[in-house]
């Protein structure tokens, strides 16, 4: 489990010693080993417990960071949003706390090692995923974000970095970083004037510093499977701020236009969840799913575009059936998008003439 290498300045260096108090965190409860990752605002380290005898996970905030109070709330938000949560899903959090290091009060995260490669890492060195291995992996971020949704947390950083196949094929989600109750006092995305979360997933509304809920995760889920698909992500820029208007203002290319593996049944499925108003989305992550498991079994039935990871086959918790009550004739995403603009039904219905 290695967080996204944003950056490697003002963290604790490599010699054992220098991790925590002569390598031992949490009181001497946690021996840390060796560093698994470095963030841009965490180191991360499997360590052993020594009381309860398991290898975990310390998420440590970077020293240089630990003296800015933003940073550190952020940090300590992320293990109170998700200590609640218990999913096979959803990357345990088993403990937190706050340490010396470095002459510095650092807080700490203890979180269930999941051996494993993110989607960032096997999208830049493994082979592109078939269409129904992309389905499979976005139905298991579906089912954490619905068990999250249900506890009343909000991911807001959904992102190929923050998902994990592990080595057996499930799917994980993890970092919680930016999360924040449903019915928490701040609902926008905005914090000192900077917008939070990653350009390339952001929802409109995040950009705009608006209001968001758990549609907005959805979005981000949506451009997920769109990277999937096509490779890519719904939209890229020069700089960040060119990929925050264009999640504002344009309507992304169906991805069977920009990938010729990526099959055009499932365009408007894609981008229903890219709309731009909240209420033209899926409105909740059951019903994306759903969907996204009535796709996977038309694919299946047609024998085609088939494809696993080079980790091997991805899990799927509860099979590609179709939901209760599904429709047995083709469904109308399939066909064009549906409550998305004009503009964009007229896309999908062009890259498949």
């Amino acid at each position: 489990m290695a967080p996204e290498p944003e950056g490697s300045g003002g963290g604790v260096s490599d010699a054992p010693e220098s991790w925590g108090m002569g390598g031992l965190v949490g009181d001497g409860r946690y021996r840390l080993t060796h560093r698994l990752g470095r963030g841009g605002m965490a180191e991360v380290f499997a360590a052993e417990d020594v009381r309860l005898g398991r290898t975990v996970a310390v998420k440590l905030l970077r020293s240089d960071l630990a003296e800015d109070p933003t940073s550190k709330a952020r940090f300590t938000r992320e293990a109170q949003s998700v200590a609640g949560l218990n999913h096979h899903a959803v990357v345990a959090v088993y403990d937190s706390g706050e340490d010396q290091v470095g002459g510095s009060v650092v807080p700490y995260i203890v979180m269930e090692l999941v051996e494993g490669r993110t989607i960032r890492e096997l999208l830049q060195n493994a082979e592109a995923p078939g269409p129904e291995q992309a389905l499979i992996i976005v139905s298991g971020v579906l089912e954490a974000l619905a068990y999250s949704h249900q506890h009343g947390i909000v991911h807001r950083d959904i992102k190929p970095a923050n998902v994990i196949i592990t080595h057996s094929g499930a799917v994980k989600v993890m970092d919680f970083g930016i999360a924040r109750a449903l019915h928490g006092v701040q609902s926008t995305m905005t914090q000192t004037g900077m917008v939070m979360g990653t350009p390339q997933y952001l929802s409109p509304e995040q950009a705009l510093g608006k209001a968001v809920d758990h549609r907005s995760d959805l979005y981000a889920t949506g451009c997920l499977l769109y990277e999937l698909l096509a490779l890519r992500p719904p939209f890229t820029g020069e700089t960040p701020l060119s990929v925050v208007y264009q999640h504002v203002q344009d309507i992304p290319v169906p991805p069977s236009e920009i990938s010729d593996v990526a099959p055009p049944e499932l365009d408007g499925l894609v981008m229903r969840s890219l709309a731009k108003d909240p209420d033209d989305r899926f409105q909740s992550a059951e019903e994306m799913r759903g969907l996204i498991q009535y796709g996977l079994s038309m694919l299946q039935e047609q024998g085609s575009h088939t494809g696993t990871w080079n980790t091997g086959p991805v899990e799927m918790h509860e099979g590609a059936t179709p939901p209760p009550g599904a429709p047995t004739r083709r469904p109308r995403w399939a066909t064009r998008t549906t409550a998305t603009p004009r503009r964009c039904r007229r896309a999908a219905r062009y890259s498949r003439r």
